[in-house]
């Protein structure tokens, strides 16, 4: 046999090098972009405007549950909104405050008034102009 690679291009015929050529131009065409996006997609959430996290929460009676939370800037105070629930044993929200903290103090312990007694406390997490999403 002189070559079965010689006889199946004789047959099908070989692929084209500019076929080959055009499809790594795709490619790159398809990659390159969506690379960039994920890159500022990465680079612009990476430090928000804001952050908050719960530090703790406490049932202090039938109609009312504090919850302490540690709120962070980004690059400089800006104008934030928080917000934490009172939820009750059967999963019902019973009590949400929204509240902007004050720049000036790292921790903030805020009151909520609740329909009847929780059980726990969920925060939020706080948002900023720009910033849609709490955290």
């Amino acid at each position: 046999m002189s070559g079965t690679s010689d006889s199946l291009a004789e047959r099908y015929g070989a692929p084209s090098p500019a076929r080959r050529a055009l499809v790594f131009a795709l490619a790159a065409a398809l990659i390159l972009p969506a690379s960039a996006w994920l890159l500022w997609v990465t680079v612009s959430h990476a430090d928000p405007a804001v952050a908050s996290q719960e530090i703790g929460h406490e049932i202090v009676g039938d109609h009312t549950a504090t919850v302490t939370a540690r709120i962070k800037y980004g690059d400089g105070p800006v104008a934030a909104t928080c917000t934490a629930r009172a939820i009750a044993a059967d999963k019902t929200v019973v009590g949400e405050i929204a509240f902007q903290p004050t720049p000036d103090q790292a921790e903030h312990t805020v009151e909520l008034a609740t329909d009847r007694r929780a059980t726990t406390v969920d925060w939020l997490g706080c948002t900023a102009e720009g910033q849609p999403r709490p955290r």
